[in-house]
């Protein structure tokens, strides 16, 4: 069978493995849609440190069940459509002895650390799937990466009370702003795009700012009535907005950072103590955050047709990491179609 692999820094194609057999509690999967995350982009420009080649990219899935290995719960079946979580866990380290497996410090991602989806079939263990009897194959492919901005509003516990800056409006930061609103927040949405600040509003944005004009401060402080956010989330990983994060959130409020800063950050410490802040890393995604973007999207109201920039055949899959490095802001979400075959390496 074909799969599609970045064999190093700017190069990729076509190779031929073999068809893998599921064994024991497995199911085999036809793999039909995938997406192309941030880390992916990054394995293709050569600047992801988790990452040796070659490497097949894709944890961002849509696939169908083909066939079940022994010991699979009859509740899953030959012809379902399946979406999965892409994460493992050690079960030993201090993250998975707390219960978080999501930032076990030995998980291995789908296409990072381990060969990914971006092949024609895979075997995955059942306890990693999620279905939906509504959702469509793009529906599913998205809820990979949305359950990371959901899991960020998990981590700064928002509630109905909150009001919410997301500082970012990438597909994560979309999760993040449709999980608050699902939460019943009042969400505040910040980019420098205005067609990105669209589709946060249409994710459940009340308010959307464009930071490109330097007046976040006071138009936060306008919306807030001088107290500031209680919870900012960073989706973007600029020592700007992860100082921002300190200097606008509210007094004894609560910070979640998504992003990574690829440069040291300084900050105005005194602010850590004055307003007693709360400020919390978010890693991956847990089952329940999974379940969580799945009822979400079952409403239809989250606008899926307009995050998905473009949809690419198999054959093109190194095309479309070509054309998102060349233009990352013109793409928010791209997916492969893998009904098309590739083109194998010579």
């Amino acid at each position: 069978m074909q799969a599609f692999a970045i064999t190093a820094a700017g190069q990729a194609g076509f190779l031929d493995i073999p068809r893998p057999t599921p064994g024991a509690g497995e199911v085999l999967l036809q793999v039909r849609l995938v997406g192309y995350c941030g880390s992916d982009l990054n394995t293709y420009r050569g600047l992801n440190p988790m990452v040796t080649y070659p490497r097949i990219p894709g944890h961002e899935i849509a696939a169908t069940i083909v066939a079940l290995g022994p010991d699979v719960p009859a509740e899953w079946t030959v012809g379902t459509n399946v979406t999965l979580s892409p994460y493992t866990h050690c079960g030993s380290c201090t993250s998975c002895r707390a219960g978080r497996f999501n930032c076990c410090r030995y998980n291995q991602t789908l296409g990072v650390q381990r060969d990914g989806a971006a092949t024609e079939f895979l075997t995955v263990p059942w306890q990693k799937l999620f279905t939906s009897d509504s959702l469509s194959l793009r529906e599913l492919a998205l809820v990979e990466p949305l359950t990371v901005g959901g899991h960020a509003t998990d981590r700064a516990e928002v509630s109905e009370r909150d009001t919410v800056l997301v500082l970012g409006c990438g597909t994560i930061g979309l999760g993040a702003v449709a999980g608050a609103a699902f939460r019943g927040a009042r969400v505040v949405a910040v980019d420098i795009d205005a067609e990105k600040l669209a589709l946060a509003q249409r994710a459940g944005a009340a308010h959307t700012i464009n930071s490109a004009d330097g007046k976040l401060h006071e138009k936060l402080q306008e919306l807030t009535h001088g107290d500031g956010p209680e919870v900012v989330i960073e989706a973007i990983g600029l020592p700007a907005t992860f100082r921002a994060a300190v200097d606008e959130v509210a007094f004894a409020g609560r910070i979640v950072y998504i992003g990574y800063a690829k440069q040291p950050v300084e900050y105005e410490t005194k602010y850590f103590v004055q307003k007693e802040l709360d400020i919390r890393g978010s890693r991956n995604a847990t089952p329940d955050n999974f379940r969580t973007v799945i009822r979400l999207l079952e409403q239809g109201t989250f606008p899926v047709d307009e995050v998905i920039t473009r949809v690419y055949p198999f054959a093109q899959a190194g095309q479309a990491l070509a054309d998102w490095a060349a233009n990352p802001p013109a793409f928010t979400k791209i997916m492969i179609d893998l009904a098309s075959p590739g083109t194998p390496i010579s």
